[in-house]
């Protein structure tokens, strides 16, 4: 494993560049440029608000950095996934002409996902100071190791994702549905107090990704370091899918380039 990652780390210019030619890219001839990644967690924070205010009045100074903080991670978490499971695909061409690990591929995919993440935290910081002020400052520093450690969540659910979907191309559409359901029972847009209240605390308790979208909320909107569970149960899942990711390149990587 050591040999492996160290040969990641001899080719790091290669898909640095692969990151920033995707950005690139992407945002190519665009009046906003990566401003675009921004504008659909603000115009879906803003739409909910306004319904959460008629409908519930919820207080905005205290839901709009809340929500923004749950989309942003979210935004992240399922971007990572559907992206990474093109990202074998995607890089065909690469695969077929060099003899480079297969995990620089996804690697790509997460850190470009990571740049959009960290703009958004920035948005969600800016918002929360503005709205409600900032509790604890230094709490902010806890945010520096869950995006390392949502990154590497990301790397490795884009080795399973990519390598699912290449050898079954309809991965991706039951991943976006799957994820469309998720939406509701992860506590993106409502206080995961109300399904305590219902006696349906397990749906929160039990689902990693909203211990990682405490990894975000905590620091920002509570002004205090994640609880353990969040951070035992966050650290846990990520290990399990790291050497999962890890059995899988190495039980299928010289067997991939006869699905592309």
């Amino acid at each position: 494993m050591g040999a492996y990652l160290a040969s990641i780390w001899d080719c790091r210019y290669f898909w640095l560049s692969l990151v920033k030619m995707d950005l690139r890219n992407r945002y190519r001839g665009s009046v906003l440029g990566i401003g675009w990644s921004l504008l659909h967690p603000i115009a879906t924070t803003l739409v909910i608000c306004a319904v959460y205010y008629k409908i519930v009045k919820a207080d905005v100074r205290e839901f709009v950095p809340f929500l923004m903080a749950g989309l942003a991670c979210w935004t992240y978490l399922v971007g990572v996934t559907l992206q990474g499971c093109q990202c074998f695909i995607q890089a065909e061409s690469y695969i077929r002409q060099h003899s480079l690990p297969l995990a620089v591929y996804p690697l790509r995919t997460a850190l470009g996902a990571s740049v959009h993440l960290l703009l958004a935290l920035v948005v969600v910081v800016l918002l929360s100071w503005g709205l409600r002020g900032l509790d604890n400052v230094l709490a902010l520093l806890s945010l520096v190791p869950a995006v390392l450690l949502l990154t590497l969540f990301g790397w490795s659910v884009g080795v399973l994702a990519g390598f699912a979907n290449t050898i079954f191309r309809d991965t991706h559409h039951l991943l976006e549905i799957g994820f469309q359901l998720l939406f509701y029972l992860s506590a993106v847009i409502y206080p995961k107090e109300l399904l305590y209240e219902n006696n349906a605390g397990w749906l929160v308790d039990y689902n990693p990704l909203v211990a990682f979208m405490n990894l975000i909320r905590e620091p920002v909107l509570a002004g205090r370091l994640p609880s353990a569970w969040d951070l035992g149960f966050a650290g846990s899942v990520v290990l399990v899918v790291s050497l999962l990711a890890g059995f899988v390149l190495h039980r299928w990587q010289k067997h991939l380039i006869h699905y592309l």
